[in-house]
């Protein structure tokens, strides 16, 4: 059981809770500088983000005009109620949500140069996949 009274958050809030983070990250943005856009504290962000807190759709917006995406965004990838419960699929949410990872893609996408952002992407997956055969 999730949801109201239960204490435990439903997963598609928590779900865009974590786009709305990811996002925020990418863009260089802290807690601070999303609430004070939205009026809000940054604890009410934090609750956002984390799931406690569902956002309503008239925040979603707001909160999407500030990241500069579209609210599509923030359900873009949403597994399926019986694929986010499993182990592989929170695994690699928590990938995605490291800052290391963000920090990855951020550093890709300020590559210029499509081609030498293409080689890049191919010495990337050479090496993992290298790395996954030598396991």
């Amino acid at each position: 059981m999730h949801g109201r009274g239960t204490g435990v958050p439903d997963p598609v809030d928590v779900y865009v809770g974590s786009r709305i983070r990811q996002r925020r990250l990418l863009i260089g943005m802290n807690q601070e500088r999303l609430a004070k856009e939205l009026g809000l504290t940054f604890q009410q962000v934090q609750k956002y983000e984390g799931g406690a807190n569902r956002v309503s759709a008239s925040r979603l917006a707001e909160i999407a005009e500030v990241l500069g995406v579209g609210i599509e965004y923030f359900y873009a990838g949403l597994p399926s109620p019986e694929d986010a419960a499993t182990p592989e699929a929170q695994a690699r949410q928590e990938l995605l949500q490291r800052p290391e990872t963000l920090e990855l893609v951020k550093a890709y996408y300020a590559i210029a140069d499509q081609n030498v952002r293409r080689q890049f992407f191919e010495l990337v997956s050479a090496v993992a996949q290298s790395s996954d055969t030598s396991e």
